[in-house]
């Protein structure tokens, strides 16, 4: 019987740089039964060292630690502990952030503000292999189209490092001085950008950088 009881508990792994966001996650999760948490974590490598070792079902990352990206490690601890599903949890509320974890192989998704009511069920399905995503992200999330992958009409990296300056409002010569670049060369860049997107004036250009994310807004 207590072999059964122990098979049927969730471990979880949970990670946070700030030691008392920690103990409030765990003080949650042992509350609830049939789960518990076997290891904490305060950087990203110590949080992919503690799911290495521990191999829990469900791993509750914070989005921002020390020591490395989450959304880049999220790929990584999928492939070397495919039977540990991966929450995140941040405070981070851009629907960008939500799309590319789970772009990248991640279960869950959840707002600190909202942990209290979402991280239990967002643990529970992930241990299931479903996935949960904090309903208000959802929903910004369907309406907001994703951004086109990959740099767009084929511009190379130089052509969007003028691009990006052009939209910035440099002008050519600046552009030049901060590339290294003489300005017929910038010229040239930005007639071959102009032919790839169909964009002729800077207006345009300052516009299709926007749609394309290529510079903060």
């Amino acid at each position: 019987m207590l072999a059964r009881m122990s098979a049927d508990v969730v471990k979880v792994v949970i990670a946070d740089d700030h030691a008392v966001v920690r103990s409030g996650l765990r003080l949650l999760l042992e509350n609830e039964d049939g789960l518990h948490v076997v290891a904490e974590a305060g950087t990203v490598p110590d949080a992919m060292r503690m799911v290495r070792a521990h191999r829990p079902q469900v791993a509750v990352l914070d989005l921002n630690m020390p020591g490395g990206s989450v959304l880049e490690a999220i790929p990584e601890l999928r492939t070397s502990t495919p039977e540990t599903a991966i929450v995140v949890l941040t405070m981070q509320s851009d629907p960008a952030f939500a799309r590319q974890a789970l772009q990248n192989g991640a279960l869950g998704f959840v707002l600190k503000e909202a942990a209290d009511e979402e991280l239990l069920e967002a643990v529970r399905l992930a241990a299931q292999g479903e996935t949960y995503l904090n309903p208000r992200l959802g929903a910004r999330l369907a309406a907001q189209p994703p951004a086109p992958p990959g740099p767009p009409d084929d511009l190379s990296p130089r052509e969007l490092d003028v691009l990006r300056l052009l939209a910035l409002g440099h002008t050519n010569a600046e552009i030049g001085g901060q590339l290294y670049l003489s300005v017929r060369t910038v010229e040239t860049h930005r007639s071959h950008i102009q032919q790839k997107t169909g964009r002729a004036t800077r207006a345009e250009l300052v516009r299709y950088a926007i749609e394309h994310h290529l510079i903060d807004t």
